[in-house]
């Protein structure tokens, strides 16, 4: 039996991978929740009397949707949306993405994301991973909602409740699926990291960033990157050049990339393979660069929606030609191994 929902979910889901317009996602998200809050024998009796368009979030192409699932056929839109977003990679990569056993920098609505802490969660445990690390973003990048030292807080709260919830699931049969506490944190201009210290230390992962004066000169630019990986509360060092790849692009940062890779690998900070299609940061040729000089790394979707998370393979693909083996993933660990890696003290590492 297909459920209505699931197949509206799968759409979305399809529409976020290829970075389709955020209304259109929207529109399949919002009428899996009305579906979600009504019993199917009401739903199949709308849909036979024409009167699925009545209800407030449905429209023509999701009661179509709708009546096919209730009727037992895939939907006609699944079918055209199912390979959208999608690429193929060699069988290296595909190797690489199959070890993949969490994703470590990933967000929700609590900051610039799109969906909440939950349905991402879900999402990622449908995708075959054990573990996610939610890293929405510091009070500083208020442009993306940046959460306050009470909103991360707040936020901390809320993630425990999930993971309770999560464990029921897994309880009742679900696989097993835990969140783990995290923040994006901005690299401020002195290469300080933007979120209280003790709050940091109570985290499970930091992921630190730049979002602002990315055209800073490389003599400055390198003590800022060197600083923030010197940081002990710092974990993985986020799309390090800040490129953008498409539409109007942005260029890389300038650092010297020398010095911040070996400080990476001094102080045991991993270097963030970025696989957002806009980003593929950093370019292989500085991956190339971070392989040699001996950095752990971290392949993540820096996902702001649930399809997104399927992007892993992208930055697999690019890690995979500049010699990233699985051993020195740190995503590719269980969560009991990141943990234990992220909680030592930075000189035992």
């Amino acid at each position: 039996m297909r459920e209505p929902a699931e197949d509206l979910r799968a759409i979305a889901f399809c529409l976020e991978r290829a970075l389709e317009p955020s209304y259109r996602v929207k529109a399949f998200r919002t009428a899996a929740a009305v579906v979600d809050g009504m019993p199917r024998a009401d739903l199949a009796a709308r849909a036979a009397a024409g009167g699925l368009e009545e209800l407030p979030g449905i429209g023509k192409v999701t009661a179509l949707v709708i009546s096919e699932s209730l009727a037992g056929d895939e939907p006609n839109y699944l079918r055209r949306v199912a390979t959208l977003g999608g690429t193929p990679v060699s069988e290296g990569a595909a190797a690489l993405r199959a070890a993949l056993q969490g994703d470590c920098h990933t967000h929700s609505d609590w900051s610039d994301g799109g969906s909440p802490i939950g349905e991402m969660a879900r999402a990622a445990r449908d995708l075959g991973h054990s573990y996610i690390v939610l890293t929405d973003h510091s009070p500083r990048l208020t442009v993306a909602r940046g959460l306050s030292p009470e909103r991360l807080r707040e936020q901390l709260d809320v993630v425990a409740r999930t993971n309770e919830e999560l464990a029921d699931e897994a309880a009742s049969g679900a696989p097993e699926l835990r969140i783990l506490t995290g923040i994006e944190c901005d690299i401020l201009e002195d290469g300080s990291l933007d979120q209280e210290p003790e709050l940091l230390a109570r985290l499970d992962l930091v992921v630190a960033s730049v979002h602002s004066k990315l055209r800073m000169e490389s003599k400055d630019m390198t003590p800022r990157l060197v600083a923030a990986v010197s940081n002990p509360h710092t974990d993985v060092l986020g799309h390090c050049t800040g490129r953008l790849v498409k539409g109007k692009g942005r260029p890389e940062s300038e650092f010297e990339a020398d010095l911040v890779f070996a400080a990476c690998a001094q102080f045991d900070v991993a270097v963030e393979v970025n696989s957002r299609p806009e980003r593929l940061d950093p370019p292989k040729r500085l991956l190339r660069l971070a392989v040699e000089a001996g950095c752990k790394v971290a392949i993540d979707t820096d996902a702001h929606a649930p399809g997104q998370l399927d992007w892993q393979h992208l930055g697999c693909e690019r890690a995979y030609l500049t010699g990233v083996t699985a051993d020195r993933v740190i995503n590719a660990w269980s969560a009991a191994e990141l943990l234990a890696w992220t909680q030592a003290r930075p000189t035992s590492r």
